[in-house]
């Protein structure tokens, strides 16, 4: 029951910031909010699991796996929320913006999250 507590409260904290940083980023035409938040969490959840694989135990806490990457970054990455924006724009009519948000997404979400896993390595 513990890491359903620590997973509902890291969730609402990264849906929160999601939401926040939506409102300050989103365009009417271009999800840049959506596209931010993902490219953080990559990179966020990356280096966590790069600065953890170095330490002395090589590994997290069950209770720190559910509040950081099941809750906080669960809640602040936006999957669901990306896979609508793509279908708005297939509905509209904008291929061109579809393709390049997916490519760009996965690709930047990829480097970000190897990125911050070396550079978790790192310190």
């Amino acid at each position: 029951m513990q890491h359903v507590f620590l997973v509902f409260i890291g969730g609402g904290i990264g849906s929160v910031l999601r939401y926040l940083i939506g409102l300050r980023l989103n365009h009417e035409n271009i999800p840049y909010g959506t596209f931010t938040v993902n490219i953080i969490g990559s990179l966020s959840i990356g280096l966590l699991m790069g600065y953890f694989l170095k330490t002395v135990n090589h590994t997290l806490t069950e209770n720190q796996i559910a509040f950081l990457a099941v809750g906080i970054f669960g809640g602040f990455t936006t999957y669901s929320s990306f896979m609508y924006e793509n279908l708005q724009f297939l509905i509209n009519e904008q291929y061109f913006r579809f393709i390049g948000y997916t490519l760009l997404s996965l690709v930047i979400g990829f480097l970000a999250v190897f990125l911050g896993f070396l550079w978790g390595k790192l310190i």
